[in-house]
């Protein structure tokens, strides 16, 4: 799995951030921070949670 994030599509609510915080952060505006790219296949389930609940559909899952 690669995770992709659209930063200016990104609205700050943080909800990836609490799904996925290994692969997650936020700057200081709020704007989602990609920690790993290629996270771990026990972090898939996290990250696709994050995919699945951000608001702005900031995140972009392609599966490898």
């Amino acid at each position: 799995m690669r995770v992709e994030v659209d930063q200016p599509r990104c609205v700050a609510s943080g909800q990836c951030v609490l799904a996925a915080p290994d692969v997650f952060d936020q700057d200081d505006d709020g704007i989602v921070e990609l920690l790993s790219r290629r996270p771990a296949p026990d972090r898939h389930a996290d990250v696709r949670e994050a995919a699945a609940i951000c608001p702005a559909a900031a995140i972009r899952l392609v599966e490898e």
